[in-house]
This record gives structure tokens, C-alpha cells and sequence, in this order.
């Protein structure tokens, strides 16, 4: 009786708090000081995430509403050359048949065990890294844009060379070692100070003009970029993200103390939206699946997130909605893939994975 008095009480809650909530991941915080890029950029990371990051043109919006109309300000975008990891490993291993130049050749492909330059919207074969450090050689012929696109997609991203050990057995599952492939090394001549991948840009007019390193937005032209020097002095923006992972590997409840202790708790699920801000983090992962916040409870026979709220929104993979556990002392919490269609995962919370935690205290 107790028990089905339960059920009917958690049965009621589903009813009154099945809603969708809005989010959005990046906040953003205009600073009225003066500062060098370089000095606004350490404000940002050591009081916020860092200095600015746009991605598209609902971001650009969001952070025009937070500067006064006639200021220019500092975002995050830096000029570069170097070499980078679609992953974002740090380049360690270097492999090259010749010497990378200063062309347009931005993108990476692998030919006999060597690596190339080649334009980015080169048509190649490409190899995905499957997050349990599988490779997998996908025969159709994509760009390199479109061949991170797709890895990251049904995988988790295009693959990373660490080593020789790397290398030699990408080498060895190539069936035709002369054949060109993408891998995921590639450069681009900005990059954002958070390292976020992106390729949505908002120049000016005429802009850039290549002749300075860093980017102020003005707000007096429709919050349209230029390059400027990095020694001038302007008022500046910083985010926050809502979401972010965790590349340690512990288990369910060791994630749920390092969130608390470290930020505000283990990601709550419980929009479409907020999956969506998941899925912008999961390319990082270095495990197969990611602890969420999700746990079951075998007493009323129910899943609920550590914020509270039951499982009203849903993105089971087939049958793991019901892969609940035959007692207390085996105890399920919920994990979301972090390729393929990142679907939910029910997983003995003893597994040692990464974790999502939520940033900021709504």
C-alpha cells in the first residue's frame, strides 16, 4: 500500500512538472574597463569562462543586448597559424611528408602513413575515432568540414594521431595505403580564445584587412568585426556557458560530489534544449558514454534527475529505459552517448566515465 501510495504521489508530479524549459548555454557579461585584449582575456577566464565567443548569428544577438550602443568592445577571436586537433588534443606528434607551409592548404589528410596539406573542400575518404578508441574508415568522399560533421554525428570526431602507435595501426586497417584521407588535424587563421570550433564570422566591410591579430566588434556598425592591434584599449565581453564536461573518469555518485564541489551539479536533462546544449560538449569526451544526472530509483520504480524533476522529456536508446537493475545494490544512473545519436544509456553507476556539469545557478 505504502508503495503504490507512492507511485500515485511521483505519478502526480509527472503530470505538474512535465514542461519544457528554454536555455541557453552561453551567457554573456559586458566588463565597462578598459584593457588590452591580452588582459581582458586573463579577466574573463580567471571571474567568467573566457573573453567572447560568438558561433552564430543568435549569439551575436544576445551579445549585442548586453553593450551599450556606442561601444566597441573586445571578443574573443584571434588571428593564428597554428595546427589543431578537431578533438582538441594538443598537437604533440608531428608527422608531416614535407614541411607545412603558409598557403591555403588548411586541412590534413594521411597518404602512406604521412601527412599532407590539402584544401579543406578536397573530396576525400576520411577515419572517425569512435570514442572506445576504435577506428573506423568511412569509404563515401566528403570535405573535411563535412567529414567532422559526419564523425561527430554517428561517432564521436574525426580521428586524432597521437603517436607512432596511432599512426602505424591507422596505417594498418587502410586497405589502400596510396588512398588520401582525412584525419582531423586542420588550421584555421582565427581562432576563439575558449578554443571552441567554429566557422561563423561577422566582418565588416573590407574586413580583415590582415594587417592586426585581434578582434574588436562595434557596436556603432551594427556590431560588424574588425581586426585591431592587440595593445589597444577597449571595454570587453565575457561568457559563461551553462554546461561543461569533465574529462575525468569516476563514477556516478564521485560525479555528482565533484559538480557540487567544484560548480553547481551534474547536468539535469530535462528539455529539448538543454539536450541540444549536451550534445555541443560531447565532442570533447574522451569515454564512450557521459554521466548525466539521471538516476532510477528501484523503491518507486521511477528515473529522476539530482535536480529534482522526473524524467518528462526522453531520449532513450531502445530498450534502456527499462534496464533498471534487480536490486538496491545495483544501482543505474543514466549516461547519454557522446556519439552516434546521443542517446541515453542506462549504466551500473560504478562505471568510471566522464560528466556534464551545469555551470551556472538558475
Amino acid at each position: 500500500m505504502k508503495k503504490m501510495a507512492q507511485i500515485l504521489y511521483f505519478s502526480l508530479l509527472v503530470i505538474a512538472l512535465c514542461s519544457i524549459s528554454e536555455c541557453i548555454q552561453r551567457h554573456y557579461h559586458c566588463i565597462n574597463m578598459n584593457k588590452t585584449w591580452t588582459e581582458a582575456q586573463r579577466y574573463c577566464r580567471e571571474n567568467y569562462t573566457d573573453l567572447a565567443t560568438v558561433n552564430n548569428i543568435n549569439d551575436m544577438n544576445e551579445l549585442m543586448k548586453t553593450v551599450n550602443n556606442n561601444q566597441k568592445v573586445w571578443i574573443g577571436l584571434k588571428r593564428t597559424d597554428e595546427w589543431k586537433w578537431s578533438l582538441g588534443d594538443p598537437v604533440k606528434y608531428l608527422n608531416w611528408e614535407t614541411g607545412p607551409s603558409t598557403d591555403t592548404n588548411n586541412c590534413a589528410v594521411m597518404r602512406n602513413g604521412k601527412w599532407r596539406q590539402q584544401k579543406c573542400n578536397v573530396p576525400s575518404q576520411f577515419i572517425c575515432y569512435n570514442g572506445d578508441k576504435a577506428y573506423i574508415i568511412e569509404t563515401s568522399y566528403k570535405t573535411w568540414r563535412e567529414a567532422q560533421s559526419f564523425c561527430r554525428q554517428y561517432h564521436t570526431d574525426l580521428i586524432t594521431v597521437r603517436n607512432q602507435t596511432d599512426k602505424q595501426l591507422i596505417h594498418n586497417i587502410i586497405n589502400n595505403p596510396d588512398t588520401s584521407v582525412w584525419i582531423g588535424l586542420f588550421r584555421d587563421s582565427w581562432e576563439w580564445s575558449d578554443n571552441t570550433d567554429s566557422g561563423f564570422r561577422y566582418w565588416d566591410s573590407g574586413q580583415p584587412d590582415h594587417s592586426e591579430d585581434c578582434t574588436m566588434t562595434n557596436m556603432n556598425n551594427e556590431g560588424k568585426w574588425h581586426d585591431v592591434s592587440c595593445s589597444e584599449s577597449y571595454t570587453f565581453v565575457c561568457h559563461e556557458d551553462e554546461l561543461i564536461l569533465i574529462q575525468k573518469n569516476l563514477s556516478w555518485t564521485e560525479a555528482v560530489r565533484y559538480c557540487r564541489e567544484n560548480h553547481v551539479d551534474l547536468v539535469s536533462v530535462d528539455s529539448q534544449e538543454i539536450q541540444l546544449m549536451v550534445t555541443e560538449v560531447l565532442h570533447q569526451a574522451s569515454t564512450a558514454e557521459v554521466w548525466m544526472g539521471l538516476r532510477h530509483s528501484c523503491s518507486v520504480g521511477i528515473w529522476f534527475w539530482v535536480n529534482g524533476e522526473i524524467t518528462c522529456y526522453q531520449n532513450w536508446a531502445p530498450g534502456n529505459e527499462t534496464a533498471v537493475g534487480d536490486s538496491e545494490s545495483e544501482v543505474r544512473s543514466g549516461a547519454v552517448q557522446s556519439g552516434g545519436d546521443h542517446l541515453w544509456i542506462s549504466l551500473p553507476e560504478s562505471h568510471k566515465l566522464n560528466f556534464i556539469c551545469r555551470r551556472i545557478d538558475k
